[in-house]
């Protein structure tokens, strides 16, 4: 972390740059340093805040990450930690799954966390115990 014109900053190894330190850029550097360190996912197989559209407007997800094969493979939507996980932010990511088609849909605000796996044959969600490690994300 590091003090810059009036804010508190916070290094992004994805993205390779201080970014300002706000509630949800916390959250989202915390699950970041979580991906990588403790479920082995490489860093440069992640994008943070990248541009999608959607149903012609442009978004931008907080966090895909990618497989092997450079597929998007998860998204993960993070959320101040006063915002709860709720039906609204579910169906904010699977708006942006309808361009990406990840498998995995990961929300979060750091405090409550919740997990899905995409069953495209039963148009359906199934909630997942934990987040999958990067050999789980690939098999």
């Amino acid at each position: 972390m590091k003090e810059g014109a009036n804010k508190e900053k916070i290094f992004d190894p994805v993205r390779r740059r201080h970014v300002a330190l706000t509630p949800e850029e916390w959250v989202r550097q915390q699950v970041i340093r979580f991906l990588h360190e403790r479920q082995g996912y490489p860093l440069e197989l992640m994008q943070v805040e990248g541009q999608i559209s959607v149903n012609g407007q442009v978004r931008r997800c907080d966090i895909v990450v990618y497989n092997k094969a450079v597929q998007p493979a998860m998204i993960v939507e993070c959320k101040q930690p006063e915002v709860p996980i709720t039906q609204k932010v579910a169906d904010q990511a699977c708006r942006y799954n309808l361009t990406l088609q990840v498998p995995y849909i990961y929300l979060t605000n750091g405090r409550q966390h919740w997990v899905g796996r995409v069953n495209p044959e039963e148009q359906c969600m199934v909630s997942l115990p934990s987040v999958p490690t990067w050999q789980e994300l690939n098999a």
